[in-house]
């Protein structure tokens, strides 16, 4: 009993001089450098989340002060789900965004980070090439491919001959093909973002693990999924999270396309809509960004929670 008192005693001793260490000058730093940040996360983060929760319960249409916002309690979220149009649409194509984003875009980025990283001729030109639609933002995006899609002017159109009138194709009018086709342009993008990514991965993992795997007799395939691949474990999760918040805060590029309209329907169009828009209705477009908030958090936490269970496990 007496031992593991001594220690113990050591360990707090140990403790107090590591501390001691540091001047008074070192802890004031130390604490600016955590402090700040911490309040500017938690003043343009956390205080709007929060107050957008509140706002929620409201009618509010931002004139007056504080004292002009009436409780209403849940009516805001009744209203969206029964009565107001675009939101179903909305949820709908944010989940089909999020779909085409994990399914085909992310995976792609990473076969082609795969093949970049085989230091094949000309693969520096390749990457720069793909990495650069990431630079441009996603408005400048929507005007480059709508002068793709342009159904007079196009170049699509032209390529495919439907340049008579009668034989055009509107690719961004039609609400069957347009949500398709912004996708493209979308993924056009994110596609470049998650090469990045993946190919900084591939360049961290040890030589030695693909080597043993080969000695093994694993081909390349089998190498990749399983040695390679669980190692990129910390990148998968960052990439995961960067594909949904993405995938559900698309806003630029459709409303640079049509506002949002005809086959188009986002939810963060649908808030900004209410809350900067002409109807400026405060708590209707705050309940709007409340469920886009939960939808977001119901895909994420699930995930995060399983893997840092799989990790504590030591799976």
């Amino acid at each position: 009993m007496s031992t593991n008192t001594q220690v113990a005693t050591k360990r707090k001793l140990k403790r107090q001089k590591r501390f001691t260490l540091l001047t008074r000058r070192d802890l004031w730093v130390l604490a600016l450098m955590l402090g700040l940040p911490a309040l500017i996360h938690i003043f343009f983060v956390w205080v709007p989340a929060l107050l957008s929760i509140a706002l929620s319960f409201t009618s509010w249409n931002g004139i007056g002060g504080v004292g002009t916002i009436e409780w209403i309690g849940t009516t805001n979220y009744e209203q969206i789900a029964t009565i107001y149009p675009p939101f179903w649409p909305a949820v709908t194509h944010n989940l089909i965004w999020l779909g085409a984003f994990i399914l085909v875009a992310t995976p792609f980025g990473m076969f082609l980070a795969v093949q970049l990283d085989k230091e094949l001729k000309g693969s520096k030109f390749y990457q720069n090439a793909l990495y650069v639609p990431v630079v441009l933002s996603l408005a400048l995006v929507g005007f480059i491919w709508q002068l793709i899609y342009s159904p007079e002017d196009g170049l699509l159109n032209n390529v495919l001959g439907r340049t008579d009138p009668e034989n055009l194709i509107d690719w961004l009018g039609n609400p069957s093909i347009n949500l398709w086709m912004i996708l493209i342009a979308a993924s056009w993008r994110h596609v470049g973002y998650i090469m990045i990514l993946y190919l900084a991965g591939l360049k961290s993992v040890d030589p030695s693990l693909k080597e043993a795997a080969s000695i093994d007799g694993a081909s390349s395939r089998q190498t990749f999924f399983h040695v390679v691949f669980p190692v990129l474990k910390p990148i998968n999760l960052v990439i995961l999270v960067i594909t949904i918040i993405e995938s559900l805060r698309a806003f630029d590029i459709v409303y640079v396309t049509n506002k949002g309209t005809n086959g188009l329907e986002l939810l963060s169009v649908a808030v900004t809509n209410n809350i900067i828009g002409e109807a400026s209705r405060i708590g209707f477009g705050s309940a709007l960004a409340v469920i886009l908030l939960l939808v977001s958090l119901g895909i994420i936490i699930p995930y995060l929670w399983r893997t840092f269970r799989a990790d504590e496990a030591g799976i």
